[in-house]
């Protein structure tokens, strides 16, 4: 029968191909699919209005639908150390007590008075990350617990925090964005953490792939081509249709400098995908 679902997708069907879709359709129908040429004709009327030099858009291009939101925080609130969440109401009856407790076993070390290599490895079975997890792209040493650890809930805590703040604060995605510095520098973090940890991040593996499209090549351009030289290794067509095509239409349009930096960038990749097997390979024969 002729059920809701099934009328919008022959109202899509008809909408591209009306040649194929014989039948009438109600008028008004429950919308089951959104427009998919929303990013495009948002991104188009933002170039306009900037190159015609009116009013700055709020609209965001990343999907084509979300405001963006009023910032009422600092951008590098999340990049700071909180208090640990855990133990702020113990933590002066602990100091006055005795400091031995904070090295027990029963008794989480907070991560803000970490501040050696030695108390990391001293404390190492009882830290507890931080609430606000981007302090730990600020923090070598949360890092190399990172790297010691391998708990899958840590990296899904960056992921999620991660993906979000690159959505909100993309500034080639928003007009006129006036915060083009704090987001460059949130890049550079980013990237540094990646060499750090030797291995990129899936959020920003995403958000490059998304992003790329709509990039222009000049917008935090030195940051953009070093997190890509940080992505993983995948599929063949992935590579080509989420990373070459958008830097193909970029590269024979722009200008030579900009050319350079893409092949560097591209040959700093190969490297580090060739790094990363070799580790691999020797981690196999090893075992």
């Amino acid at each position: 029968g002729m059920q809701s679902h099934l009328q919008a997708l022959l109202s899509l069907y008809k909408l591209f191909c009306p040649e194929q879709v014989t039948i009438t359709l109600p008028g008004k129908m429950k919308t089951y699919f959104k427009n998919s040429e929303g990013p495009w004709k948002t991104a188009i009327t933002a170039v306009r209005q900037r190159n015609q030099g009116t009013s700055p858009l709020s609209q965001a291009v990343f999907l084509g639908t979300c405001q963006r939101q009023s910032r009422k925080r600092k951008w590098n609130a999340q990049l700071v150390i909180p208090a640990s969440s855990a133990n702020t109401n113990n933590l002066e009856e602990d100091r006055e007590k005795s400091r031995v407790n904070l090295y027990s076993t029963n008794e989480s070390f907070p991560v803000e008075q970490l501040r050696t290599f030695p108390q990391l490895l001293q404390n190492i079975h009882c830290l507890e990350f931080p609430s606000q997890m981007g302090s730990v792209l600020t923090n070598p040493l949360l890092l190399h617990y990172m790297n010691c650890v391998k708990d899958e809930s840590i990296y899904l805590r960056l992921y999620y925090w991660m993906g979000q703040m690159l959505q909100e604060e993309c500034t080639w995605c928003v007009v006129d964005n006036p915060y083009e510095e704090e987001f460059k520098s949130f890049l550079e973090t980013i990237y540094k953490a990646e060499c750090f940890l030797q291995e990129g991040f899936s959020a920003c593996e995403e958000f490059l792939y998304k992003t790329l499209p709509f990039w222009d090549g000049i917008c935090c351009r030195s940051e953009v081509l070093k997190l890509v030289s940080w992505i993983p290794l995948s599929s063949s067509s992935d590579i080509k249709s989420y990373l070459y095509d958008p830097l193909a239409q970029l590269f024979f349009t722009s200008s030579i400098y900009f050319k350079c930096s893409v092949l560097e960038s591209l040959k700093e990749l190969l490297q580090n995908w060739l790094n990363c097997n070799v580790i691999q390979v020797d981690l196999e024969l090893s075992s």
